[in-house]
């Protein structure tokens, strides 16, 4: 044998394919991490919209696991997030005002919907899945209505004060402990998302994304698949929910309206389904865009957003970032 059949036979099989090698699952986050607390250091009079854009950017996320992993197209996601808020509200109000057990509270009630409802959807494809998941998101708008001795039906949920963050941390003025707080959620979720999605089973549900037949042929659990996916995507827009009541102390019904789960969705394609990184875009742009243009001009600022939309259309965002990094002068 001689020497260069031992290099080849050493060589890593992605340098003989020419495949990229992945990103640590950590680098992500701590970019993440690193953005947002410069971001809070350098808006301290923000940190009210930056922890809107961290929990919105979370509930993108989750969508994301259901729609550019999945596959799976839905316009009833704020379900999700809605049974999330209202789970942590009515336990902060009528049980324990701990943010953290809250935390928990919500991401098990996100979990549980999905995984009731899931069983039952996931059966569905197609144009049938979508309104069957805007039906449940219906139901639950209309039950959370006629509940008002639990919701405060049109009025929210209200009168509930947080308690300490670790015990020893008040939710201030200021934002600057729900700030934090949002963001340190964030990250950590978007981490196990992240080990979620580059782990087998994750390429398994890509697999099916790109191909159920041929999945189903070479005797992968489809259902089982995608059930444990939604389920995991409906704790994490729990959590959004859980965070999103916490910080505003008020959960209204818009958490779980149908506005609510197209805004996401648009979010989604403005930063580019399947890839997680492209729902904290989108959410952040979204948000932005959301608060500058609505303060300049709050009637047509919709406007901004529907060229957007159409630029994304015709442009996609990897063909745009190809585009910059060309322009910057990096490899291709």
């Amino acid at each position: 044998m001689n020497t260069m059949t031992l290099r080849q036979e050493r060589t890593p099989t992605a340098r003989l394919t020419g495949a990229p090698r992945c990103a640590p699952a950590w680098r992500a986050p701590l970019v993440l991490l690193a953005v947002g607390l410069v971001a809070c250091a350098l808006m301290p009079e923000q940190l009210g919209l930056l922890s809107r854009l961290f929990i919105t950017a979370l509930f993108v996320l989750s969508l994301d696991l259901v729609v550019g992993v999945a596959g799976l197209a839905t316009l009833g996601h704020a379900a999700l997030f809605g049974t999330g808020a209202y789970a942590a509200g009515i336990f902060a109000l009528h049980a324990f005002p701990d943010p953290l057990i809250g935390l928990g509270v919500g991401i098990l009630a996100g979990a549980a919907l999905a995984a009731l409802s899931g069983a039952f959807l996931l059966r569905y494809q197609g144009f049938t899945f979508l309104m069957l998941t805007v039906a449940i998101s219906q139901i639950l708008l209309s039950l959370a209505q006629k509940a008002r001795d639990w919701t405060g039906g049109d009025d929210g949920l209200a009168g509930f004060v947080m308690g300490p963050l670790l015990g020893r941390f008040e939710f201030d003025l200021e934002g600057q402990v729900a700030a934090h707080y949002a963001l340190a959620v964030l990250v950590v979720l978007f981490y196990a998302a992240r080990r979620v999605v580059d782990s087998p089973f994750g390429l398994a549900v890509r697999g099916i994304h790109e191909n159920r037949a041929r999945m189903t042929a070479l005797g992968t659990p489809v259902f089982a698949r995608l059930w444990v996916l939604y389920t995991v995507a409906g704790a994490i827009a729990g959590a959004a929910g859980a965070l999103s009541a916490q910080t505003n102390a008020v959960v209204g019904m818009d958490s779980l309206s149908f506005a609510f789960s197209a805004e996401a969705l648009v979010m989604l394609i403005l930063g580019g389904a399947g890839r997680l990184t492209g729902a904290l875009v989108g959410a952040a742009v979204f948000t932005l865009l959301h608060h500058t243009a609505s303060s300049i001009n709050p009637y047509h600022w919709l406007f901004v957003v529907g060229a957007l939309l159409m630029l994304v259309v015709l442009v996609s965002p990897a063909k745009a970032w190809v585009w910059l990094r060309r322009r910057a002068g990096g490899a291709q």
